[in-house]
């Protein structure tokens, strides 16, 4: 049966300006990260994609090596781009980054123009696109001039492959830098990507967050949830079919009887505010308007529906935003601290 988007998609959801670009972002977007491979079956990927558009969540957000194997979730979401959103290409937002390994030899990854330029276009291929809305630098490259990586985005831009682009999981002085070389070449920046919730806080402690501000730019927070750690999931353990039970990306040594006593205090908070840990979770992340948007995954539609909920109440009164800090003291899941480091 054809896929027909719910009319008052749009009345479901908050937009935000993406820095001080014309561009507005969905405050839930949808990351295609883990989920969307070979190892997910292509009705869950639909149904996951179309409950997303229904709530006006309109930006989907990938990589070159998301999978598994690395590209299938492009073309994944290719497929579901020429079967059940053909005719809404204008209405969505769409990122691709290269940084990470994703093919042999020299050139299959960080930053060089060579690799950056090639994995563009095959992710556009894999698409089956002539352009992503943002390309992103997905980490910086220290052994590449931040002027051959940029330059190579600003070429992205000009040739047509992007509208627009960012960078992911660099520091703020690293930020600093591209944003001066970016603007001395007029290429539209417009957006950072940092991890970035109640338990990973580098983009405070770094000055990324205030950075950010001062410069004008968007951001987008992935991993708001801790990987599931800010949710029911590990409430009572590690459950099978988990990402931590999976070794995919969360090594369930962070997860401790000290870690799990903390979770369960803020989702006590949760309870009293009426909303659900993973609710509260987003919301502290976008509070203030400090991100533009939380980056979001979900292995099921009904995930997406609870994540949503999370705009429906975004204020926190300093006594919670305290009692969160306490309970949270101490603690440091950023899985990409070298990248954000170098």
């Amino acid at each position: 049966m054809p896929y027909t988007p719910a009319a008052d998609r749009y009345s479901k959801m908050i937009y935000r300006p993406c820095g001080k670009s014309g561009l507005k972002l969905p405050a839930i977007s949808l990351g295609l990260w883990h989920n969307f491979g070979h190892d997910t079956p292509h009705d869950t990927k639909r149904a996951i994609c179309q409950a997303a558009f229904d709530l006006g969540i309109t930006h989907f957000d990938l990589a070159n090596n998301y999978g598994p194997p690395p590209g299938s979730a492009e073309e994944a979401f290719g497929e579901i781009l020429k079967n059940d959103f053909a005719g809404y290409r204008d209405e969505l937002i769409i990122s691709s980054k290269a940084g990470y390994l994703m093919w042999d030899g020299p050139y299959g990854e960080w930053g060089s123009r060579k690799y950056v330029i090639a994995s563009c276009d095959q992710s556009l291929k894999r698409m089956g696109l002539d352009y992503v809305d943002i390309f992103y630098s997905h980490r910086f490259d220290p052994d590449t001039p931040l002027e051959e990586t940029m330059l190579a985005l600003d070429h992205i831009v000009r040739s047509g492959r992007a509208l627009y682009v960012g960078i992911s999981s660099y520091n703020s002085q690293r930020t600093r830098e591209a944003h001066a070389i970016l603007t001395e070449l007029k290429t539209p920046f417009i957006i950072h990507q940092p991890s970035y919730n109640i338990l990973n806080r580098w983009v405070e402690t770094d000055g990324l967050k205030d950075t950010l501000a001062d410069l004008g730019l968007g951001s987008i927070a992935f991993t708001p949830l801790a990987q599931g750690i800010l949710t029911k999931k590990y409430l009572n353990g590690i459950p099978q079919g988990s990402r931590a039970a999976q070794g995919k990306s969360l090594d369930p040594a962070i997860i401790t009887d000290r870690a799990l006593a903390s979770v369960r205090a803020l989702d006590a908070m949760a309870q009293k505010r009426g909303q659900t840990l993973a609710q509260m979770a987003i919301a502290w992340v976008l509070r203030n308007g400090g991100i533009t948007s939380a980056l979001i995954g979900a292995s099921k539609p009904e995930q997406v529906v609870d994540c949503a909920g999370a705009i429906h109440n975004l204020d926190f009164t300093p006594e919670e935003l305290a009692e969160i800090d306490r309970i949270s003291e101490e603690k440091d899941v950023n899985l990409w601290a070298r990248s954000s480091s170098d």
